[in-house]
């Protein structure tokens, strides 16, 4: 069983358990950043879109955490995928965050017209070259196209999908397998439509653990090869439950039960400019 406190691919340890700060309201952020990485937390997920990097970046100043400790990524919107647009964007962030760089930059949803895609991956690497990432990668990615994406751009570390206990993905467990890739988990609990944590399943593995249906949940991830997880919370106390979800240490028997559960391909994350899933 992989570690579950940090994940290695291609020599590069990442922390397991990352804080995702997708809609968390500006004004919170920078307290809920600081107040994760004083809990333990080191492992920070942002982005353009959402608003907050400014803010992600004082908490992590306010936390006193040294940088080299902390993974921090961001990622690049759509619209700015052409390269100077992509370039002026990293550096944005770069600038809102308060670093000289980040650890992972990610390409946020797939292009529409996918002749963008090459030409955005350039950019990634030229920008790591320059020393202002130090992995590349992209998100939402469905299997067909992180291979297309994969022969654009072998160096490509990592992708961030919607993946929890109701959302099977095992054709990009499989991808991550074959290229060493990262594997990130958004929406570990499977988002606010889930209801992950009544599934009476979990209920019963978390009482033999003295654990939450949550912590099972989030410990099933943590326990999968090149998977990480980036369970979002406003909540310090809920935030210290996800992180305490290292400790539990499910059986192989209660691993695959859960698994079962993967074949309801339960999607809460669909918005309109998505690809074709493919499910």
């Amino acid at each position: 069983m992989p570690s579950p406190f940090t994940k290695t691919v291609r020599g590069v340890a990442v922390p397991t358990i990352g804080l995702g700060v997708f809609e968390i309201d500006p004004g919170e952020t920078e307290s809920a950043v600081a107040d994760a990485l004083e809990a333990g937390y080191r492992h920070i997920d942002t982005a353009k879109m959402y608003d907050n990097e400014e803010e992600v970046g004082r908490g992590i100043k306010a936390a006193g955490v040294d940088r080299d400790e902390i993974w921090v990524t961001t990622k690049v919107w759509m619209e700015d995928f052409a390269p100077d647009d992509l370039r002026n964007s990293a550096e944005t962030s770069l600038r809102k965050l308060g670093l000289d760089s980040v650890d992972l930059l990610l390409l946020h949803w797939p292009p529409a017209d996918g002749s963008e895609l090459k030409p955005a991956l350039d950019t990634l690497k030229q920008l790591r070259e320059e020393g202002k990432i130090s992995q590349l990668g992209v998100s939402n990615f469905p299997g067909y196209l992180l291979r297309e994406a994969l022969d654009a751009e072998p160096e490509i570390f990592a992708n961030q999908v919607e993946y929890h206990a109701k959302l099977s993905q095992h054709e990009l467990l499989e991808i991550a397998a074959e290229h060493d890739l990262l594997m990130e988990a958004y929406a570990p609990l499977s988002g606010s439509a889930g209801d992950l944590v009544n599934e009476s399943l979990l209920k019963e593995i978390a009482e033999a653990h003295d654990a939450t249906p949550g912590q099972v949940a989030l410990a099933w991830l943590a326990q999968q090869d090149r998977v990480v997880l980036l369970p979002r919370s406003t909540d310090a106390g809920r935030r210290r439950e996800n992180l305490a979800a290292l400790e539990v240490e499910l059986t192989a028997e209660e691993r695959q039960r859960i698994a079962e559960l993967s074949d309801q391909h339960q999607r809460n994350f669909d918005p309109p400019f998505a690809p074709d899933w493919r499910d």
